[in-house]
């Protein structure tokens, strides 16, 4: 009951036309269950010898209530798609909304291509039961009590064959949903397994086909697409057994009624039993008995809706760790940063920190570089200044101020992050640059692209800053991907600048281009560059050295080359590896 709740809140709009559509059905079952009644008397009064008259005047009435029907029945069609359609944007929209406001740790939570499927697959599930609910769920009782009521008021005694043969293709039905359902729950993390695999090939399809391994992504594939087939095949083979359970029960009630019903007439010379009784009960079975059949689907289609109204609802439910204070602070005083004992792990069931006992003071203004092997989590420490993580244990300050106290969205807006693999969107470079301030100008674009030296390689474009932008930067180059993000970034006008590694692919003659412009034009910002050249960091005021997440040293180039190990071995090896090539 509890899923169902938090599933209708995302009713809301569409709530007039999810009521309407069923007082509509029942408008639309009380008309049908009457026309074989009229038709029943109709013929009666044939048999009998009515004039054209009264043939004329029970076939108006008919031709009005099938028009009536198929009026109720239309427009609770419409109704019902529109109320089902709405209510799978309205929950499509709250899951989105939902995961833009997740953390990191949340989405690491799910996986991405769990995500996919759930916002995809299961809400497609819940709308296709919601309008099941609101239409066939209504239609097929009503349609089942009225029937069988008209059907004992048509064929008396006749009509008790149904208490003999709806029980048992009621057991039947419930058998086959029972033994169905298992493997519909089953088969929505195969689903997930599916989406992996077709997410990962596509993204990764230069790699495929650069270690000619699309043989081998197609088997991953097949395994498992297999794996969903095989699931739904089993399932949809236990539902097929539907069809012939109700077509047993069918025709044995036609039998009992052709038999039966027969003899009476004869017997009775039409007194007890008529011609028209005859059809009537005839139709009323047939009614009673696709009611159940449309009943059994119901119930398939619900129980199918149920396992995905879960996951849906999880993803609904699931909380960010990352929330605002109570009383959150608007505002950010400068640029200094602060780490107090500071000590980090991905999650509470790591068993080693990733950070351990970072004690570290920047100056605003200062421009620190950060230089360390892979797995020194140098990108981790500064993920803590903008509370894309929180720290684990101690404190991180931002202008003297704990970024937990911070509203999110003002600690973001102050700390730009510049990632190795940024990503650009399907748009023009215009658009893509105004994600950092919407309300830029065109003057203030052309300056933060001169100041990432993006403005050089823009102006090659015929069209300039109109250019379209592929998704994911496809028609770009990898340094002209990596300018653009630092000019976005720049647009923030932030009291914190960091570049994690996002000028590794620019040469170094641009990449001392952009530091230069970064020390004459916007030295009030404190900058923290991550690199793995030091040629990126050898003029920065200090430079940190991590390793194994842990402060190895810390100070200017020339006194780490003197003390320092490890920065000693990096700049020794990288100058080697210069002077052979």
């Amino acid at each position: 009951m509890d899923t169902l709740k938090k599933l209708a809140r995302s009713v809301r709009e569409y709530k007039k036309l999810s009521i309407i559509t069923p007082i509509l059905i029942s408008m639309e079952v009380v008309i049908e269950c009457i026309i074989p009644f009229i038709t029943a008397t109709l013929v009666n009064q044939i048999k009998g010898g009515c004039d054209l008259n009264t043939i004329i005047h029970y076939g108006i009435i008919l031709v009005v209530l099938a028009f009536l029907s198929l009026a109720f029945g239309g427009i609770a069609g419409a109704t019902c798609a529109t109320a089902a359609s709405g209510f799978a944007k309205n929950l499509r929209k709250d899951m989105f909304y939902s995961i833009q406001n997740f953390s990191f740790e949340n989405i690491d939570r799910f996986s991405t291509s769990s995500l996919i499927t759930r916002i995809t697959t299961d809400v497609t599930n819940v709308q296709n039961a919601y309008m099941m609910l609101i239409r066939t769920a209504i239609r097929s009782p009503l349609m089942l009590t009225f029937a069988f009521v008209m059907a004992l008021v048509m064929g008396g005694r006749m009509a008790w064959i149904l208490l003999v043969v709806v029980p048992i293709l009621a057991i039947g039905l419930g058998v086959v949903i029972y033994k169905a359902f298992p493997l519909f729950r089953k088969v929505f993390k195969k689903y997930d397994a599916l989406n992996k695999s077709i997410q990962e090939n596509i993204k990764g399809m230069r790699v495929v086909k650069s270690f000619v391994r699309e043989e081998y992504e197609q088997k991953k594939f097949e395994a498992a697409a297999q794996d969903v087939c095989a699931d739904f095949t089993k399932a949809e083979r236990i539902i097929a057994l539907n069809g012939p359970l109700m077509q047993f029960c069918l025709h044995v009630v036609m039998v009992f009624v052709l038999s039966f019903g027969s003899y009476t007439i004869i017997t009775t010379r039409g007194l007890a039993f008529d011609i028209g009784q005859f059809s009537a009960i005839l139709t009323y079975n047939f009614m009673i008995l696709s009611s159940l059949m449309m009943l059994s689907m119901v119930f398939v289609m619900i129980t199918l809706a149920g396992e995905s109204a879960k996951r849906i609802v999880e993803v609904l439910d699931e909380k960010s760790t990352l929330t605002n204070p109570e009383n959150p602070v608007y505002s950010v005083k400068d640029g200094s940063i602060s780490f107090e004992n500071v000590s980090f792990k991905y999650s509470a069931t790591a068993e080693r920190m990733v950070l351990s006992n970072i004690n570290l003071q920047i100056q605003s203004g200062e421009t620190i570089g950060i230089i360390g092997g892979t797995g020194a989590s140098k990108s981790t420490l500064v993920q803590l200044i903008p509370r894309l993580y929180d720290a684990t244990e101690g404190v991180v300050k931002v202008g003297g101020v704990d970024v937990r106290q911070y509203d999110l969205d003002t600690l973001r807006n102050q700390v730009a992050v510049v990632l190795q693999k940024n990503i650009l969107f399907s748009g023009t470079i215009k658009e893509n640059l105004r994600w950092g301030n919407k309300e830029a100008t065109d003057q203030e674009l052309v300056e933060a692209c001169k100041l990432a030296c993006a403005d050089e390689f823009i102006h090659q474009f015929p069209k300039g800053y109109d250019t379209y932008v592929e998704q994911g930067g496809a028609n770009l180059s990898g340094g002209q991907k990596q300018r653009l993000c630092i000019a976005r970034a720049l647009l923030k006008k932030p009291k914190i600048l960091i570049l994690d590694d996002s000028t590794s692919a620019v040469d170094t003659r641009t990449d001392a281009k952009i530091r230069k412009a970064f020390r004459e034009y916007i030295p009030e910002t404190t900058k923290i560059i991550i690199a793995q050249r030091t040629a990126s960091v050898e003029d920065a005021d200090r430079i940190i050295v991590m390793d194994g997440g842990t402060i190895n040293g810390i100070g200017t180039h020339e006194q780490l080359l003197a003390e320092n190990a490890i920065y000693r071995e990096i700049y020794y090896s990288q100058n080697k590896a210069g002077d052979q090539q």
